[in-house]
């Protein structure tokens, strides 16, 4: 009796625990989501979907990624993204896609993508890539000539370098329809409001001028 009364309590822990293993929170499609009890102004973790009677191809097409992007700016590089927000039919589909023009020596400057992975393929030009990890940080990178293709690993802060004299050119998967992006100078030096300069000198070890200075440059227009 003790026996099968064992067996049973031991097949409970193993449902219980088989239960809380497949229990997860969906991957976040946004920044955040602030919980709200008021359903008129409920915003999904994503899109709301479009009645698939109204679906038509259009939906799934996106033009224009034959166009270059505009590298006439500080950095020398322009990313042109599609991502749900501008070809509907990705929502839940997992994947977006960007256009990465370089100007020569044009820099795409070190920055994350919190929801997804970028594998990136060279189409012209000689891009210097790497990525660093997180504690302790070590940095892998690599030169990548046309045709060759690299992965940034989600979340990971990553940089993408034209190190030749003519204009270069790649393309992206990204692992979302909104894998988002934070730029670490922009939102470190240029956040509305202004992170506490003091924050920054002993974050940097720097000398207060400079971190004005810093402020300032990377300032919004």
């Amino acid at each position: 009796m003790m026996k099968g009364v064992s067996f049973f309590v031991t097949l409970a822990i193993l449902a219980l625990a088989s239960s809380l293993a497949s229990a997860y929170d969906p991957s976040p499609l946004q920044d955040f989501c602030v919980a709200i009890n008021d359903i008129k102004s409920e915003f999904v973790n994503g899109k709301f979907c479009k009645d698939p009677a109204m679906v038509s191809a259009n939906d799934f097409f996106f033009s224009g990624l034959n166009i270059p992007g505009n590298t006439r700016n500080k950095v020398g590089s322009n990313v042109t993204l599609v991502n749900v927000d501008k070809l509907a039919g990705l929502n839940t589909l997992g994947i977006s896609l960007a256009r990465l023009d370089f100007a020569p020596y044009g820099l795409n400057p070190p920055h994350t993508h919190p929801r997804g992975t970028e594998l990136l393929v060279v189409i012209e030009g000689t891009l210097l890539v790497g990525f660093v990890t997180s504690n302790p940080n070590k940095l892998f990178t690599k030169v990548l000539n046309k045709g060759d293709v690299f992965v940034f690993p989600i979340g990971l802060i990553h940089f993408q370098f034209n190190i030749g004299e003519t204009a270069a050119l790649a393309f992206a998967g990204l692992s979302s329809q909104n894998p988002g992006v934070i730029t670490i100078a922009n939102a470190v030096f240029g956040s509305v409001p202004p992170i506490n300069p003091d924050v920054l000198i002993k974050a940097f070890q720097l000398e207060k001028n400079v971190v004005k200075y810093l402020q300032k440059a990377f300032a919004p227009n």
